[in-house]
């Protein structure tokens, strides 16, 4: 018998996959970090603790995405910002 939380550990681990192609260390470095994560916890069958590490999951999603938005502002700030003090 499947566990019904399959589908979601599945899902939450494309989208870090998917998030990781930018991390800034690089997305091999990314990748093998999350690969090694899962793996680690792989024999978990409690069904509070794998949605424990889900939730754990779903922060780390935020966290990545947070950082992204980070940098994306500082280049547009620093993209833009600079012209305005160079002609002050």
């Amino acid at each position: 018998m499947a566990n019904p939380l399959r589908g979601e550990v599945l899902n939450l681990y494309k989208n870090l996959l998917y998030l990781g192609r930018e991390y800034p260390k690089g997305a091999d470095y990314f990748r093998s970090r999350l690969k090694a994560a899962f793996l680690k916890n792989k024999d978990v069958k409690d069904p509070e603790k794998i949605k424990q590490l889900i939730s754990r999951g779903e922060f780390v999603i935020k966290e990545l995405e947070a950082l992204y938005y980070l940098r994306k502002y500082r280049a547009m700030k620093q993209r833009y910002y600079e012209e305005d003090n160079k002609n002050k």
